[in-house]
């Protein structure tokens, strides 16, 4: 999924209901796709049918499609329709927009320990193959928080944005 509000949303949501998440820049080739979906053995994959970038219509479902066709463990696509565009949906695909009305706005929080995953992140690849490190609950919520406070001054009342890629690990 490209930077959005709904990609935001689909990352806390993994966050609260226990599920280890690992956004992929939306600016990736089929190639690197597959190789970070078989890495981290994901089991569903959420996509936009189509996205924006630098002005120009990326057809990231399209994308989508032919990485999972060599990533044997997902299970499901979870495919948000950004655009009028329509796509083929697979025998994995499933509407989010259908999906997220079928379900309560509000679930129960999953209890998880301090050291458990809270997501992964995959190194640039510039050194070789890229590699997938390991983010926990306390430690990377801990640490950014505490860098947030110290790097940039932050105090309550404050509004910061940052408009770097959430598929960085500053997004």
């Amino acid at each position: 999924m490209p930077v959005s509000p709904l990609a935001v949303a689909a990352m806390l949501a993994c966050a609260r209901i226990g599920a280890i998440h690992n956004v992929i820049f939306a600016g990736f080739s089929v190639g690197s796709l597959a190789g970070r979906i078989n890495d981290a053995q994901c089991k569903v994959v959420i996509t936009f049918n189509q996205g924006l970038r630098g002005g120009r219509v990326v057809q990231l479902k399209k994308i989508v499609d032919e990485a999972i066709k060599i990533c044997p463990s997902v299970q499901h696509v979870l495919v948000a329709h950004r655009t009028d565009n329509k796509v083929h949906m697979g025998d994995l695909d499933v509407s989010l927009e259908q999906e997220m009305a079928k379900e309560e706005p509000v679930c129960a929080p999953e209890s998880m320990g301090s050291e458990d995953t809270l997501f992964l992140l995959y190194t640039s690849g510039s050194t070789g193959k890229p590699k997938g490190l390991v983010h926990t609950q306390a430690g990377y919520l801990l640490y950014a928080a505490l860098t947030h406070r110290l790097v940039f001054d932050y105090r309550p009342g404050d509004v910061f944005g940052c408009v770097a890629d959430i598929g960085w690990i500053t997004g």
